[in-house]
């Protein structure tokens, strides 16, 4: 038997990892880093079979490693998953499928979660490489795509958690194929000694416990936030030094335009069922806060939001998808504030003509200022929510399964 001790596979490995962090220095098109990347996934192909048990192992857990952390970073927060697969079946014309993008998109997350336990643990190593071949697939032409023609401006492959473009998401998954490779060549040398029962046991409790985190994270908003908003940090706006630019999409059209926010027609409700939001920059200094919100006549009110003393806002990406159950939370919330000199606001994505009509049945919908949905889901992921603030620090907030929870700020 021919002994499998060369040091190309070894080296190949060590390319793939420089390669890992090169991608941090290269987030635009760069052809000689893109011919590296193809030239080790083609060394990868040539000597797959001759990578040694060590070096199988390395790439085993490299790649396990690395689909756990994909998963956890996108099943932390489900929503947010939820609405960047929105975006992708709106660009490849599947919006027929929007109503189930929150169920996909769990399961999406709980594949990768248990291909990557699965390659960690060796519970059916084979399936296992199987699953990781045909998301790889999947991901990697996607991404070519993205990468191409700009589809969507981030894939979220690793949720909030890290920004990539569309370029270094592409070079990730390359980089991913090479060290993938070497597992799929070598299949059969990949073995478990527990039998099918207990593999299928453990198995069976790694994706209800990893579904269960997913669902609990959809329902009490995420345990480790990555947004900007989160538990702890102070917010403060610096507006005079920096302009936030909005892009927008026509959805019958494609059509792209950019505007300065919030000099945008938020307020049309006609142009904003025809429009939708694409993503959003920063132009010059200061803290970027993702977020303006705007009065009625369209003065930016951020400030003087972020200047108020403990200050409940309640958030809302779409007001008429609110329950019954959940208006009458917030009622109770809204009187136990004025009892105890806290000041409430409503921030929506909603016209001001449907806020309106529905402030005639609410009576207790006052003070509302208006922002861009996506914004708003940036703040607080549940619609609604309600996020408490103290001269601009985030001092906690919950979703609309939470609220009573709220109560004991009091």
């Amino acid at each position: 038997m021919k002994k499998q001790n060369t040091s190309i596979p070894w080296v190949s490995i060590l390319v793939a990892l420089a390669s890992a962090v090169g991608i941090y220095f290269l987030p635009a098109y760069h052809l000689w880093f893109l011919l590296i990347l193809l030239l080790n996934l083609l060394v990868s192909f040539v000597f797959g079979k001759r990578y040694s048990d060590a070096a199988l192992t390395i790439c085993r857990l490299l790649v396990g490693a690395l689909f756990i952390f994909s998963s956890f970073t996108k099943g932390v927060d489900p929503l947010g998953t939820k609405y960047k697969m929105l975006d992708y079946l709106a660009v490849y014309g599947m919006t027929w499928l929007n109503n189930a993008a929150l169920g996909l998109a769990m399961l999406m997350i709980l594949a990768e979660f248990i291909v990557g336990i699965c390659l960690i643990t060796k519970i059916y190593p084979r399936l296992a490489v199987l699953g990781a071949t045909l998301l790889m697939l999947f991901f990697t032409f996607t991404t070519l795509f993205d990468a191409l023609y700009d589809l969507v401006p981030d894939c979220g492959c690793f949720g909030t958690a890290i920004k990539m473009t569309n370029w270094q998401t592409f070079y990730k998954n390359l980089v991913i194929d090479a060290v993938l490779v070497p597992l799929v060549l070598c299949n059969k040398r990949l073995k478990n000694d527990l039998s099918k029962p207990i593999q299928f046991l453990l198995a069976t409790v790694f994706a209800l416990a990893f579904l269960g985190f997913e669902v609990y994270n959809y329902r009490h908003l995420p345990v480790v936030d990555f947004m900007n908003w989160k538990v702890g940090k102070q917010m403060t706006t610096e507006a005079e030094e920096s302009k936030i630019y909005l892009t927008y999409r026509n959805k019958a059209t494609g059509e792209i335009q950019e505007y300065v926010s919030p000099n945008y027609p938020w307020n049309d409700s006609v142009w904003m069922s025809q429009w939708e939001f694409v993503d959003q920059r920063l132009e010059g200094g200061g803290n970027f806060l993702g977020f303006s919100a705007l009065d009625i006549d369209g003065n930016d009110v951020t400030e003087d939001i972020l200047a108020t003393e403990n200050l409940l806002m309640f958030t809302s990406n779409d007001l008429t998808k609110v329950t019954e159950k959940e208006w009458a939370k917030m009622r109770e919330i809204v009187d136990a504030a004025e009892e105890h000199d806290f000041t409430v606001i409503w921030t929506v994505a909603n016209p001001p003509d449907v806020v309106e009509q529905l402030s005639e049945t609410y009576d207790f919908l006052n003070e509302v200022y208006y922002a861009d949905e996506l914004e708003i889901k940036t703040i607080v992921r549940f619609n609604p929510g309600l996020i408490w603030l103290d001269n601009g620090l985030v001092k906690d907030k919950w979703s609309a399964i939470d609220f009573s929870k709220a109560l004991k700020i009091f």
